[in-house]
C-alpha cells in the first residue's frame, strides 16, 4: 500500500490530505505538523479572531474527522530533514517515516523583525499569536501597527472596532502601492484616516523602545510615538530552511515545475507558500501567499498524486481578498503587471474597481472593492485575457 506523507497542516496540508480520499484514494495518509493542535485556517487570525467572543477558530482537520477519512496526524514535533536517498523524513524527536509520495506543505513565517522583541510586540501569524494580540488588544488604549499590507491593514480596522487609538506605519509613501498603483494606494490612504486612523506613511523605524509604561517607537524623522502595544506585519518568508541539506532545489521556496513537482522528482510535491512554481500564464516560477491558491494548488496536487493521467499544469488566475473597515477587496490577476488603470465608480452604492492592462491592452488585474459581481467577472475576464474595452462594457452594464 503506498504512503503520500505530507509535511505541513496549512491550508493547503490539509487540503491535500482531504482531497486524496474525495478522488478515491486508497493508500497511506500521514500528515505531520510542529504544532501540537488540530490544523486551523489562519484568514481568521487577522480578521474574526480579533473582535468575536469565540478565541477558537474553526480546525480544518479534527481529530475525529482525521479518523473518519483515515488520515494519520502527527502532531507537535516539526519536520528536520528529508533523505532523498532512503526515500524519509526526520522529525525533531527523531522519528523517521517513510513516503511513496511526499508533499511539502510547510507554509511561511514572520519575516524576522530588526528589532529585538519584548512584551510588548506582537507578530501575528500562528494561531498562538492570534490569541496572544487578541489579549493584548483587550488590554491596550494605543497601538501602532507597523507595515500597510493586508494584514496590518486588517489589524488596525479590527483594533479600531475595538475603540483603540491606532497609528499605521509604512516606508512606502502609499500604502499597496507596488500591488495596485499611486492613485489607488491614496484611496487606501484616504480609507484609514476616514476611520480615525493615524498614518505615518513614508517613514522607516530606528528603532522599537520597551519600557515599563509603554512601548517608544523611534522614527526615521527623529519623532517617536508612545504606544500600549506594536503590532508587526511585515511579510512571510517560506519555511523551507529544513530542506537545506535534501539536495532539493529551494530558492525563497521550493522550485517547482507546472505541475507543482519539486524539480527533478516526480513523486515529491510542494503546495501552499512554500511552493515556488513554473507558472505558464506568467513564464516564470512564482510563489503566491494567498489563501485561495493554497486551495487550488492543493486539490492540483492531491489529482496529480490520485489521478496522474488527468492534470496538465497548474496555472491560476490569482484571487485574493480582505476586508478592511467597511471595505470588501476583492482582487483578481496581477494588477502589479499592469501598464495601464481604468477605475470605474459606482458612487451610488459606495463601490468601485480599478482595472489593469497589459500594453497590447488586454486585461491582466483587478482590484474590486464592494463589488463582488465584477470580482466574479474580473477573474473569468483574466483567464481569457479580455480586452478592456469588452471588460469595461461589462462592469458598465453592471450599474444600471
Amino acid at each position: 500500500m503506498p504512503t503520500t506523507l505530507i509535511v505541513g497542516g496549512s491550508v493547503a496540508g490539509t487540503r491535500v490530505a482531504l482531497d486524496l480520499r474525495q478522488l478515491g484514494y486508497a493508500g497511506d495518509i500521514v500528515l505531520v505538523d510542529e504544532q501540537a493542535v488540530a490544523p486551523y485556517d489562519r484568514p481568521p487570525l487577522s480578521k474574526d479572531l480579533l473582535t468575536s467572543a469565540n478565541e477558537l477558530p474553526q480546525p480544518l482537520l479534527p481529530a475525529d474527522r482525521a479518523r473518519e477519512k483515515a488520515i494519520e496526524l502527527r502532531l507537535g514535533a516539526a519536520a528536520v530533514e528529508l533523505d532523498l536517498a532512503r526515500p524519509e523524513i526526520c522529525l525533531e524527536d527523531g522519528t523517521r517515516l517513510g513516503f511513496d509520495a511526499l508533499v511539502i506543505a510547510t507554509g511561511a513565517r514572520t519575516r524576522p523583525m530588526p528589532w529585538p522583541s519584548h512584551e510588548r510586540i506582537v507578530e501575528l501569524r500562528t494561531l498562538a499569536d492570534g490569541r496572544r494580540l487578541r489579549r493584548a488588544l483587550r488590554t491596550s488604549r494605543t497601538v501602532a501597527v507597523v507595515g500597510a499590507g493586508f494584514i496590518g491593514a486588517e489589524v488596525a480596522s479590527a483594533a479600531r472596532t475595538l475603540g483603540l487609538d491606532v497609528v499605521v506605519i509604512d516606508p512606502a509613501p502609499v500604502p499597496m502601492g507596488r500591488l495596485f498603483g499611486d492613485e489607488m494606494g491614496q484611496r487606501f490612504t484616504r480609507l484609514h484616516a476616514m476611520n480615525g486612523v493615524t498614518t505615518r506613511f513614508g517613514r522607516g523605524i530606528t528603532g522599537i523602545e520597551d519600557r515599563a509604561d509603554c512601548a517608544v517607537v523611534h522614527l526615521d524623522d527623529t519623532s517617536t510615538l508612545n504606544v500600549d502595544l506594536v503590532v508587526v506585519g511585515i511579510g512571510v518568508v517560506p519555511n523551507d530552511e529544513w530542506l537545506s541539506s535534501s539536495g532539493l532545489a529551494v530558492e525563497n521556496g521550493v522550485v517547482c515545475d507546472s505541475r507543482c513537482r519539486a524539480r527533478g522528482h516526480t513523486n515529491i510535491y510542494a503546495a501552499g507558500d512554500v511552493a515556488r512554481w513554473f507558472h505558464r500564464r506568467h513564464n516564470e516560477t512564482v510563489r503566491v501567499e494567498h489563501w485561495t491558491n493554497a486551495v487550488e494548488q492543493a486539490q492540483f496536487v492531491a489529482k496529480a498524486i490520485a489521478q496522474p493521467w488527468s492534470v496538465a499544469e497548474f496555472a491560476p488566475v490569482e484571487y485574493v481578498w480582505s476586508n478592511q473597515y467597511e471595505w470588501k477587496i476583492q482582487v483578481a490577476g496581477r494588477p502589479d503587471r499592469g501598464a495601464s488603470e481604468c477605475v470605474i465608480e459606482d458612487s451610488g452604492h459606495k463601490r468601485f474597481c480599478a482595472a489593469y492592462t497589459r500594453p497590447s491592452g488586454t486585461l491582466v488585474g483587478v482590484l474590486a472593492v464592494n463589488w463582488p459581481k465584477v470580482a466574479l467577472l474580473a477573474r473569468r475576464a483574466v483567464a481569457d485575457a479580455e480586452p478592456m474595452a469588452d471588460f469595461l462594457a461589462r462592469v458598465g452594464a453592471l450599474r444600471k
